[in-house]
């Protein structure tokens, strides 16, 4: 009877883990799918965008596939400064190895050379004047134990000596082996930069090109209001297409909560504030803080990728859906480190600094919109210093 009751509990055990298991590959492939859905209706919708702005000028496309490129090879760039520090780190830890390995080994050629000196002091046949020299049988005994003790350390001494020998080589093999990896990411990372030296030239001619286009402020005016629309449009498709996904993975602090708590997304000044006069009748929707290029922008929030991608007005742009029908705006980028879906944790770094839509200057446009309405960061973001944030 018990026996029968323990097989059952086996099989209630094993059954019960089955089922877990079950339910947590069943539970990632239902988040997966929708992963799937999501990236698949913003790309639905940037296609819809592309397909309306079928009329932009050619040097338009040229911007935005120069700038496009250099955001990649900029993100590269990233990936490979990353690896060439961890290489670098990992080199340092191998010399250093290697140099405690050489002050061991040179202890142990020390402390082996002292017992050969003694031994050849004391002449070929140790043994036999040790028994020649001593009267006392129990001293002769007790210094005989004490000759095989010295021989045994002797020969040990020789073992670790080349045992650390071993080690050393090994290590200095591991040494030249790294420094070859380094070079090698060294030769990679100055293809990559002259890549991206190449791209920025062809910008620059391109966003020359386009300011000669819009010599007249009128048309410079009509361009910016045709981006702002578009921007609308944009913003508009996005709540609809996240209507019904949770812009929360796990339970956080509402955005509606950390109102004037947030960090700024860099480190820089304001340059623009919002609702300052931008041109004509326009104002600053947002706010655009002066940063070095290649920053690190930061989500001021939790939250989801809404949307990841080139917008013509903005450049690199990455906008972070925080729930409750509040989004941020993070426009101008070198590059993005994120993907439409991914799931963002306040303080993530999601892009780095740049001057891409056309800007000459680098910097972040930021902005923050409830509902597709825009508020004023200043009044979310922590206080400024005068008119320097992060």
């Amino acid at each position: 009877m018990l026996l029968r009751s323990f097989l059952w509990a086996c099989v209630f055990v094993l059954t019960g883990s089955a089922t877990a298991q079950d339910v947590s590959v069943r539970d990632e492939k239902q988040q997966q799918q929708k992963l799937d859905v999501l990236r698949s209706r913003i790309s639905g919708l940037q296609a819809r965008m592309r397909a309306a702005q079928g009329e932009r000028s050619q040097l338009s496309k040229q911007l935005q596939g120069s700038e496009q490129k250099i955001g990649k090879l900029a993100r590269r760039l990233r990936v490979l400064a990353g690896r060439l520090n961890r290489q670098q780190v990992r080199l340092q830890q191998l010399q250093k190895q290697a140099a405690q390995q050489q002050v061991a080994l040179d202890q142990e050629r020390k402390a082996l050379a002292m017992q050969v000196r003694a031994a050849y002091a004391m002449g070929r046949q140790e043994q036999v004047k040790i028994l020649l020299n001593q009267q006392d049988p129990a001293m002769i005994s007790r210094v005989m134990a004490y000759y095989e003790y010295v021989n045994r350390e002797r020969i040990e001494r020789m073992h670790l000596i080349r045992g650390r020998l071993d080690s050393l080589l090994q290590t200095e093999q591991e040494i030249v082996a790294e420094e070859q990896k380094l070079q090698r990411l060294q030769v990679q990372r100055q293809a990559e930069k002259q890549a991206i030296e190449t791209a920025q030239l062809t910008r620059r001619e391109v966003i020359d090109k386009l300011a000669n286009e819009l010599k007249d402020q009128g048309r410079e005016l009509s361009q910016l209001r045709d981006d702002e629309k578009q921007l609308q449009s944009l913003l508009r498709g996005l709540h609809e297409a996240l209507s019904d996904v949770p812009a929360q993975p796990k339970k956080v602090e509402k955005f509606t909560r950390v109102r004037g708590k947030l960090n700024w997304p860099t480190r820089g000044v304001i340059k623009h504030s919002f609702g300052s006069p931008k041109i004509g009748q326009l104002r600053w929707d947002g706010v655009m803080i002066a940063a070095n290029e290649g920053t690190e922008v930061r989500a001021i929030h939790h939250g989801r990728v809404a949307f990841a991608d080139w917008l013509r007005g903005f450049g690199l742009l990455i906008i972070i859906d925080h729930g409750d029908g509040y989004m941020t705006l993070y426009g101008h980028n070198q590059s993005l480190f994120k993907e439409a879906g991914d799931w963002i944790d306040a303080g993530e770094p999601i892009s780095a600094v740049g001057n891409t839509g056309g800007r000459k200057n680098s910097g972040v446009y930021f902005a923050i919109r409830r509902q597709g309405k825009a508020v004023n960061p200043a009044k979310w973001c922590k206080k400024a210093r005068g008119r320097k944030v992060g």
